[in-house]
């Protein structure tokens, strides 16, 4: 099957454990997971987190959200798809979903209307900065937003719908500093785009900050749905988290 935008490792993955402990809300009529910090944070930032095609019902997003609370930022999931996200099961064998339909009737551009909704309310709240964590569909947004000048730090996580070297050289003239976490095998994202990143804004060259990490023996995915078993998937979906981490303390 030919989907424009994606590829077979963005609609498949492994489940992960555990028991969310965020809260479900609206801010403007958007549905969000809020992962907020035990102890104190700094109220005027949030980490906007930009989901796959799998949206804010994957549990393995709100885990991660879970995750980057317990590290001391106030995370925002965000339902991009309004209750219509790929269902978990739509790629298994034997299913007849028809993938193709949906992510027609839900490519990024239709959605940059909804996050902006998102970003004023927390705006209305009195949040001033704000941090991106994209996820391949959600990284494409990240990216738009960087280009808005709306959020002042990027993380995408094998992004999807970049065009190479067009995207990388509009990031060059934003002031939001950029990490990429990437991998071995990545359609969307694959070698050749990753050493244009390098080329266009490494080496000092991206005077805001770039950094890009890169995971040997990982697939498109790995970082939010990445098969645990697999010991370079584990380092690697651990890696980039860390990195995530490490980046957005550094820079927000």
């Amino acid at each position: 099957m030919s989907t424009p935008g994606l590829c077979k490792h963005c609609v498949s993955g492994v489940r992960h454990e555990g028991t969310p402990t965020g809260t479900f809300t609206t801010i403007d009529g958007v549905k969000v997971y809020i992962a907020t910090p035990s102890g104190e944070f700094d109220k005027e930032k949030v980490l906007l987190y930009l989901p796959d095609v799998f949206g804010l019902e994957l549990p393995n997003h709100q885990l991660l959200a879970d995750d980057f609370a317990l590290n001391g930022f106030r995370t925002v999931v965000l339902d991009f798809f309004n209750g219509d996200p790929l269902p978990a099961d739509a790629l298994n064998p034997g299913s007849t979903y028809d993938f193709t339909a949906w992510i027609q009737k839900h490519m990024p551009p239709t959605k940059t209307e909804l996050v902006q909704k998102v970003i004023d309310g927390l705006k209305a709240e009195g949040v001033k900065r704000f941090a991106t964590t994209g996820y391949c569909y959600g990284a494409r947004l990240g990216f738009d937003f960087a280009f808005k000048g709306e959020t002042h730090v990027t993380v995408a996580n094998h992004p999807s719908f970049l065009k190479s070297p067009e995207d990388l050289e509009r990031y060059s003239t934003t002031t939001a500093p950029l990490l990429i976490n990437s991998c071995e095998v990545d359609p969307q994202f694959p070698i050749e785009a990753q050493a244009k990143a390098d080329e266009i804004l490494g080496g000092g060259k991206f005077a805001p900050g770039y950094e890009r990490t890169y995971w040997a023996g990982c697939t498109h995915g790995f970082s939010v749905r990445g098969d645990l078993s697999d010991p370079k998937v584990k380092a690697g979906k651990e890696g980039a988290f860390k990195a995530a981490v490490e980046f957005i303390h550094k820079y927000l």
